[in-house]
């Protein structure tokens, strides 16, 4: 099921890689919206309230732990396009090896200071104790994080996007189940649907690596795969980092917002949270961009293709941009409807909330394509800084808006923080693309 992505129509076959994936990371989606929805159900307003003022750290965690397994693999795909195979299996096994050293230093930095964080945060006293809760059980699960992340990655990496695909719903349906159990049998509450997450998560990644082990021959490991090389490493550390960092730069800017509306009050906090949660199922698709883009893009540079790099920007944006008006136009006039699978109480006050938040966002996916697609791809080529970059013009934006929202205690301003970091961070994306590829051009000597 590998691909070789350096042969073949572009636009076709960057859609046959894009729609696995992005139905990966809708089901991926589903459970944490799985949690919102029966917590918010069960548990009630303050319950969903818990959960969701711990969203931006998870995103921190999480995002930081997914943009360093992703960028360990990139040196993989390349090496896979280049038709390499035992510098391919080298990668892996160095991969690995960063993997466990990153899940050890974040499980113990996250569990010893998550505390401080949540007051630091201004998390409303009456739901301090369910979100700390919750997020420390996410956080003593970060290795099933990432072990399912990064087997995921590497089979990607290959050009296999459908297998992730179908362990996910299978622990996708498998959380649902696990969150009923827990909270309704069990009275865990928020608590309970962090178990119910961590185990899901770790059976899909389990189920991913028994699958490479049995079903992917370009992966039979040998023992001197295993050996950790510095070369090897310090190339994946310049990618991997980087791109957790990025995400990590995302999600600072969005605890600075969630500060702001942490000061607003739990049924703000509420209304936001559902807002993201209907947010991130329609934006999965600019997710599942970047990830196929670099996939993409990294083969293709491994072959010194550069004219298909450019095909395959063209190809994506057209998808992108279509993508994006439908999806906007759904968010900005129905989108508030979604939010009654999560808000069981006061729908009165929170659900004109959730509307104000998802027409702010609707107005905006297509710059949150270009984030999405162009920041991927250039790591994909091998450049780990220079989209950082964006990521720092995205803090900034949020930042700003932020502070003015808090100063201000506006929740229409706490709404298009994201956008305005969108924004900013597209403009820089655009004008850094003609450096990128003027810049690969000399590197591949064409």
């Amino acid at each position: 099921m590998q691909t070789d992505m350096t042969v073949g129509k572009p636009m076709k076959m960057l859609l046959g890689f894009t729609i696995p994936v992005f139905i990966g990371n809708v089901f991926q989606q589903f459970y944490s919206m799985a949690d919102a929805v029966i917590v918010g159900k069960f548990v009630g307003t303050k319950g969903l309230a818990a959960v969701g003022a711990t969203g931006t750290i998870g995103f921190l965690i999480i995002g930081f732990l997914m943009g360093v397994t992703t960028g360990f693999t990139v040196l993989t795909s390349q090496k896979f396009g280049a038709g390499r195979m035992d510098e391919m299996r080298k990668t892996v096994g160095n991969a690995a090896i960063l993997s466990v050293a990153v899940a050890v230093i974040m499980t113990a930095v996250s569990m010893l200071g998550m505390h401080r964080l949540l007051v630091f945060m201004n998390t409303p006293k009456d739901i301090f104790d369910g979100a700390y809760g919750y997020i420390m059980i996410i956080c003593a699960g970060i290795f099933t994080q990432v072990l399912y992340n990064l087997v995921a990655s590497i089979l990607r990496a290959l050009g296999n996007s459908k297998t992730p695909l179908y362990f996910l719903i299978l622990a996708a349906v498998l959380n649902i189940i696990l969150d009923l159990v827990f909270i309704i049998v069990f009275h865990w509450g928020a608590p309970g649907a962090a178990w119910a997450t961590v185990i899901s998560q770790g059976i899909s990644g389990l189920l991913c690596l028994v699958y490479i082990w049995k079903a992917v021959p370009e992966l039979k490991m040998k023992k001197e795969d295993w050996q950790f090389d510095r070369s090897i490493a310090m190339k994946q550390l310049g990618v991997g980092i980087p791109m957790g960092l990025q995400y990590s730069i995302t999600a600072i800017g969005a605890m600075m917002v969630q500060s702001s509306l942490n000061i607003l009050g739990s049924f703000a906090v509420a209304a936001f949270t559902a807002g993201t949660k209907i947010e991130n199922i329609f934006t999965q698709a600019f997710v599942a961009i970047g990830t196929t883009i670099s996939t993409y893009n990294a083969q293709n540079i491994g072959a010194r293709k550069l004219d298909r790099v450019r095909q395959g920007f063209r190809a994506t944006d057209l998808i992108g941009c279509v993508y994006g008006i439908a999806a906007g136009v759904i968010l900005f006039t129905v989108g508030k409807y979604f939010a009654y699978l999560f808000i069981s109480d006061n729908a009165d006050v929170v659900l004109p909330m959730v509307e104000t938040y998802l027409r702010c966002v609707g107005l905006f996916m297509i710059p949150l394509y270009v984030v999405n697609c162009y920041r991927n791809g250039f790591q994909g080529m091998g450049y780990g800084m220079l989209p950082m970059l964006s990521g720092v013009a995205e803090l900034l934006g949020r930042g700003v808006m932020a502070v003015v929202a808090a100063k201000k205690k506006s929740y229409i301003l706490a709404c298009m923080a994201s956008p305005i970091a969108w924004v900013v961070a597209t403009i820089l994306l655009i004008m850094l693309y003609f450096y990128v590829m003027k810049d690969m051009k000399k590197k591949l000597c064409l």
